[in-house]
């Protein structure tokens, strides 16, 4: 917890309405994280003039005049602060728009910052997205997508198609970055049939009844990696078509964590650290989705039959992800394990904990070896809360003998079972202990028991 005194730095977010902002959560506990003695704020600024003054122009003297360490900006303001500042940092001007202020170094007043697209990039650049090279797809051509085009083309992006309802609102983006072909949306069967980064930038996908802008499985499928600037709701259309072909998606949370870590870069002169990115991720997505509830153990430890008595008992959700794999694959673990082999079910696990991540209210029985990958790990932490559900050889193999659907146990005798468990719950005992938030022992309770210890542990 931050202890606010008289050496306590005020950071804070201007913005109108603010009272739904998660920006406190992200530099808050970017504060108790890196010990800075700091407090963040949200500061609603209503837009209006006062005196023949606006008041958000009042607002970043009278701030500045206090002392503020640093502010963001959010709507309406990002275009309209600018006339306020001293100084403009050349790609917020190339934008024309600002989202972080920090004192400046050369006159009294604050010098404004863009950290949307370079938070961005910096998202794309934490699930291995490279852009150098490569060409994209950008639907939408509103203010969102010409920031987007900028940075991609300063990215080292080879060319972007741009797509928009009007298409004149494409071709004036186009006009300023040269390496756009604008489209109009009918028009999408126009791009060449290759591999892009698809970027959706339209406000399709905020309400429960809207489609898809396009929806054609065949333009999808040119996708490698998709991203919606919408991350509330977590899955919008857009992923879930993407995730239904098996293409890998993130949605905006990653650059609203991004920019805001690079705003705190700038106010405190440091370097957040990958854990503490992650770390504070997982408190956004806490925060934004509600909390989750993951199993990990052995094969047989309980996790499929405690993880459905306890999302009943507490009105959850319940997904099985090897279960979930299967519906996906249309195989079963098996005959994945027979025709790709361990090491291509691993990956296929991964990118399914990837794609039930925004998941929330949710219990999740993961697989016995979901925890052997460190990118599992680290995907499972952002998830929720997470459980080793630990029990002996014994009871694991009293619950798994007849089992003929766990592959690395088939056509073992029973001595050879017994010792195959216990040899790979020597090895795996580690990734599960070191993982999880809490070990409860099932061995020699009932489920209601096991149940029941949750709450106990919470």
């Amino acid at each position: 917890m931050i202890e606010i005194n008289g050496k306590t730095s005020i950071l804070g977010v201007i913005g109108d309405p603010i009272e739904h902002t998660l920006s406190p959560v992200i530099h808050n506990t970017l504060c108790e994280l890196t010990g800075i003695n700091a407090a963040y704020l949200p500061i609603h600024v209503e837009n209006a003039e006062t005196d023949g003054e606006s008041n958000i122009a009042s607002a970043v003297k009278g701030l500045y005049a206090s002392g503020v360490k640093g502010l963001n900006v959010t709507v309406p303001y990002k275009q309209e602060v600018m006339k306020t500042l001293v100084e403009v940092d050349s790609l917020a001007a190339e934008i024309g728009a600002v989202n972080t202020l920090v004192p400046s170094k050369i006159d009294k007043g604050y010098k404004g910052y863009n950290t949307d697209m370079p938070g961005l990039r910096r998202a794309l650049e934490s699930k291995g997205v490279i852009l150098e090279g490569k060409k994209a797809v950008i639907i939408g051509a509103g203010g969102a997508a010409r920031a987007v085009c900028v940075m991609l083309e300063k990215a080292g992006v080879e060319k972007i198609y741009l797509l928009n309802r009007t298409k004149e609102k494409a071709e004036k983006i186009a006009s300023e970055i040269s390496c756009i072909t604008p489209l109009g949306l009918s028009e999408y069967k126009d791009i060449p049939v290759d591999k892009y980064i698809f970027f959706q930038c339209t406000s399709f996908g905020l309400k429960d009844t809207d489609g898809l802008v396009i929806d054609d499985d065949d333009f999808y499928k040119m996708a490698e990696y998709g991203y919606d600037l919408i991350y509330n709701p977590a899955v919008t259309p857009f992923i879930a078509k993407l995730d239904s072909l098996g293409v890998r998606s993130d949605n905006g949370l990653s650059m609203l964590l991004y920019q805001g870590i690079i705003a705190f870069e700038y106010w405190f002169d440091t370097k957040i650290s990958g854990e503490d990115a992650r770390l504070t991720y997982a408190r956004l997505c806490q925060k934004l989705y509600g909390d989750n509830i993951i199993l990990v153990g052995y094969m047989g430890s309980g996790k499929t039959t405690i993880g459905k008595a306890l999302a009943k008992r507490r009105g959850m959700s319940f997904i099985d992800l090897d279960a979930y794999i299967v519906e996906r694959e249309g195989r079963t673990i098996n005959q994945i394990f027979a025709e790709d082999g361990e090491e291509k079910f691993r990956e296929i696990e991964t990118f399914a904990i990837d794609s039930i991540r925004f998941m929330h209210n949710t219990v999740v029985s993961t697989g016995g070896g979901a925890v052997l990958r460190t990118a599992n790990r680290n995907l499972l932490k952002d998830c929720g809360r997470i459980y080793y559900l630990q029990a002996d050889v014994d009871t694991i193999y009293e619950r798994v003998k007849n089992d003929t659907a766990r592959p690395l146990l088939n056509g073992l005798s029973e001595e050879e079972k017994k010792a195959k468990i216990s040899e790979m719950l020597k090895q795996r005992e580690v990734y599960y202990k070191t993982t999880s938030d809490v070990t409860i022992n099932t061995s020699g309770k009932t489920v209601d028991e096991i149940v029941n210890i949750f709450s106990i542990t919470e």
